[in-house]
């Protein structure tokens, strides 16, 4: 994959766009990594090796540097981790951006980037492209959330108390330029591969103080019950994975999902992005009476940290082992010194009796916020082989 070098109208210098090599892109992703809209753990380079089956391209770019090479990490303005799948029986590749590119979206001229990267993945042999946005489009906060709760209400019903204006302007400006929002434009995201709805804990100029009262009296209490009980929270390590499959296992079973995710899997995500970055990700045990009863997973990128995956036995729920390891994750990310503490995806129901509003609920115990992100979106390229397989592509998708 050769770089590109384009000239924007609106520019005054060349923009480089092209292969950059692993050093470059972490330390790109470290310069930019100092506040809540830093990059996501999805475009880190470690994760290329945590997604089997796929193909990993490392892509920056920035405006061209004087003499021969590419730029540095200091010259980057932006960057994508691309993980291309072949379509089979062909030299075709479908191109997804998790979670990214991490770029200026509030540049008003997108086009001198998202051209360029378009044309530079059309060049590799991809057929069509999905992307992840990084601004926010609207947010809820909790209590009005909780006041609005009833029988066959949704999200979407409720007026949010926040409209993102550059997230407004990002949806306009791709889908002019032919994007097709996965899923469509409610906040469930059913064709998303990420969640478009997640649940976000402000951290930044709070005190311990203000987290503890933000939660909900019945979150409080169930802390308070799980140090009574003895309930005893602890970081562990690789060796404690297979338990904590074990108890996500259990969990899918009582919860009706299935993840469909192996041990190996949690295994290498664990090994490669520690290894990218010690504790990067983390693992967190409750243990009551020498018995593990929850695990749950926290992934850190600079002062961004995120709940990952949650698991719980069948047993001793009253001893409240989850709540005490979000607590605890809490204060450690709040020590640590996030900006936010993202517990990753919700529901979009607002029914008590739908099944999926008991996580929605116990999220918003916590007092943060439900963010509607922009979602996915998706565009074939130009020609008319490439839009053939973008539809055979999406008729795959349609029958899984």
């Amino acid at each position: 994959m050769s770089a590109l070098l384009v000239t924007a109208a609106t520019r005054s210098r060349e923009t480089w766009l092209g292969p950059v090599t692993a050093e470059t892109y972490r330390a790109f992703l470290a310069s930019r990594a100092a506040g809540p809209s830093g990059p996501s753990f999805l475009q880190c380079p470690s994760w290329a090796a945590v997604k089997e089956g796929w193909q990993a391209r490392l892509i920056g770019w920035g405006p061209a540097p004087e003499g021969s090479g590419p730029p540095g990490a200091e010259g980057l303005t932006g960057a994508a981790l691309v993980l291309l799948r072949q379509f089979p029986g062909t030299r075709k590749y479908f191109a997804y951006l998790p979670e990214g590119p991490y770029a200026d979206w509030a540049d008003p001229d997108i086009d001198g980037w998202l051209t360029p990267l378009l044309r530079h993945l059309r060049e590799a042999g991809v057929f069509a492209v999905r992307i992840g946005p990084a601004p926010a489009y609207r947010r809820w906060n909790a209590p009005r959330l909780k006041q609005l709760t009833g029988r066959g209400r949704r999200v979407d019903d409720v007026l949010a108390c926040e409209v993102d204006p550059l997230g407004t302007a990002v949806s306009e400006r791709l889908r002019s330029r032919g994007w097709r929002r996965c899923g469509g434009d409610g906040p469930a995201g059913d064709g998303d591969a990420q969640p478009r709805l997640v649940f976000q804990v402000p951290l930044a100029g709070r005190t311990t103080d203000d987290l503890w009262n933000g939660l909900n009296q019945e979150w409080r209490r169930n802390v308070r019950r799980a140090e009574k009980s003895g309930v005893e929270v602890s970081v562990g390590g690789a060796a404690d994975l297979p338990e904590f499959y074990r108890l996500l296992r259990i969990t899918e079973r009582r919860d009706g999902f299935r993840l469909g995710r192996s041990l190996a899997y949690y295994e290498r995500q664990y090994e490669v992005l520690n290894a990218e970055e010690p504790g990067r990700m983390k693992l967190y045990l409750a243990r009551h009476d020498g018995e593990t009863l929850a695990a749950h997973t926290m992934l850190t990128v600079g002062r961004r940290v995120w709940y990952q995956t949650g698991a719980s036995a069948d047993h001793r729920r009253e001893v409240r082992p989850s709540n005490a390891l979000q607590w605890r994750m809490l204060r450690d990310a709040h020590a640590g010194g996030a900006d936010v503490y993202d517990m990753r995806g919700v529901p979009s129901t607002l029914d008590p009796d739908d099944r999926g509003h008991g996580l929605l609920r116990w999220k918003l115990g916590t007092g943060g916020q439900v963010v509607e992100t922009l979602g996915e979106w998706e565009t074939p390229m130009a020609g008319t082989t490439n839009h053939t397989l973008y539809r055979a592509f999406q008729a795959y998708l349609a029958r899984r």
